[in-house]
């Protein structure tokens, strides 16, 4: 296969795939990220004239429904001489002859899509699966089978992770992100919408470079106005997108969305205990699991504040649509549907532009360590909270860094430069004199501003080594 479809931002991706079609040998692929990330689009677009198979699970569908579905999709890509299998063995050996009946020279490409749903409790399909690949398309050269699901923690830990016969059996594995700034704006611009990064960078704080919501944009409107008609007025594609992610993703999603909602009180997030506190739940109740696969999901970061134990850790609620609904769900009830359009006139959208930012910083990490010049030095993340110097201060970003630096990021959202004036500049001598007390390090501890268009040139701005702009962000 030498001819490529373009697809926006996921050029590593493609080549992926490509270099597992084109191999010598027959190949075991998972694909897995969080719901309406673009999985299967990605696999569709780049290798759909290949399938010899495509079959999907059905969200909450019993095990006879998954089955009935498979067997449609058998008789579809040309098994209409097969019996109907009743269970999924029959089922995979109806898939097994449908590939050695097929033509198609090169690879044949078999696409599972959202397996999570198929593997229904004591249905038998993981054990099929296992047989098909173990016993029948591993011991040829021509098969390329893609599993993909939504359901991230469940393709880890019974894929990637499983501990009886697919145990290393899988040959490769695409953990698909959502999109960067940069990859946004690529996207905006194929679609004929050409906004100003600092637009971008507030759809991003509401969408979370999540394709499908971005699909909905219309370059007839401005930003606010499609945050209206994507997300606030009655009929809006995205109104219940919300209550749809978690019961997507997870079978019993009630405790997901306990956990996700006691984290969204506090924007730095919450140690084990104190979810336990808010939520009822007990490590042995399953709250380790479900914080795992929120992790996984892509909603939820564990990270550690600086100088504690890992036995400290937090959890922090970073996906930022389901923090964008948590703060805004109500006011669709409560107001008319150009609320956002209305909104983005009052200071309070500025308070909620501060954390969002925030929280965008955090998903461009990679960003921030290019244009700090340390892409190759081993790098730590952290947060740090005042215990005694001064309970008030805090630091949502902190970069320790290998070669003996610590960066001390402050993020800040503002329609022009930032400007640093004595009230502020004195907080950020305090804050960084109060950090080097308090954790003893012996790191040069620098402070850092990450803000939309810099800092004002004035004599506070020249205390602070380090600046990093949105334009560095979409590098």
């Amino acid at each position: 296969m030498d001819e490529k479809k373009t697809i926006i931002g996921r050029k590593a991706e493609q080549e992926t795939l490509f270099e597992y079609h084109n191999s010598d040998r027959s190949e075991f692929l998972a694909v897995y990220g969080r719901r309406r990330v673009g999985k299967t689009f990605l696999v569709r677009e780049t290798l759909g004239a290949d399938f010899v198979f495509y079959a999907s699970g059905i969200l909450e569908g019993a095990t006879a429904v998954q089955i009935e579905n498979f067997n449609k999709e058998i008789l579809d890509f040309g098994g209409d001489g097969l019996i109907p299998a009743k269970n999924w063995n029959q089922a995979f050996s109806n898939l097994h002859a449908l590939i050695d009946a097929s033509a198609r020279n090169g690879k044949k490409v078999v696409f599972l899509d959202e397996v999570p749903w198929m593997n229904t409790p004591k249905s038998g399909f993981l054990a099929a699966l296992d047989h098909f690949w173990n016993r029948y398309a591993s011991m040829r050269k021509d098969v390329f089978l893609i599993i993909c699901g939504s359901a991230s923690s469940w393709i880890i830990d019974n894929i990637v992770n499983n501990k009886g016969g697919l145990h290393n059996r899988l040959t490769g594995e695409i953990y698909l992100q959502p999109f960067t700034l940069r990859e946004c704006e690529a996207y905006f611009l194929a679609k004929d919408i050409d906004i100003p990064r600092y637009h971008i960078a507030e759809a991003y704080m509401i969408f979370g470079g999540i394709p499908y919501y971005m699909d909905f944009f219309k370059s007839k409107y401005s930003v606010a106005q499609n945050v209206d008609e994507i997300f606030f007025k009655e009929s809006a594609p995205l109104r219940n997108e919300y209550a749809n992610v978690f019961r997507s993703l997870f079978r019993s999603a009630d405790n997901h969305v306990r956990v996700i909602e006691a984290l969204a009180e506090r924007s730095y997030g919450k140690t084990r205990d104190e979810i336990m506190a808010a939520t009822g739940m007990t490590m042995g109740g399953g709250l380790s699991k479900v914080l795992a696969e929120l992790i996984a999901s892509g909603f939820v970061r564990e990270y550690q504040a600086f100088g504690k134990k890992k036995r400290d850790r937090l959890y922090q609620l970073i996906d930022p649509f389901t923090l964008f609904n948590l703060r805004f769900s109500a006011k669709r009830n409560a107001f008319s549907k150009d609320f956002w359009t209305r909104f983005c006139m009052t200071p309070a959208h500025a308070a909620w532009a501060g954390y969002a930012f925030e929280v965008l910083c955090l998903l461009h990490i990679q960003q921030i360590r290019r244009a700090l010049g340390i892409s190759g030095v081993l790098t730590e993340i952290y947060a740090w909270r005042s215990r005694s110097h001064d309970p008030g201060a805090q630091i949502d970003l902190v970069i320790e860094r290998g070669d003996q630096v610590v960066n001390l990021c402050e993020m800040k959202y503002a329609s022009s430069e930032y400007a640093i004036d004595k009230a502020y500049d004195i907080n950020l001598r305090n804050k960084r004199s109060a950090f080097i007390a308090e954790t003893h390090t012996r790191k040069a501890a620098q402070t850092t501003m990450i803000t939309t268009y810099g800092l004002h040139k004035n004599a506070y701005q020249a205390s602070v080594p380090y600046e990093i702009t949105l334009d560095d962000l979409f590098e």
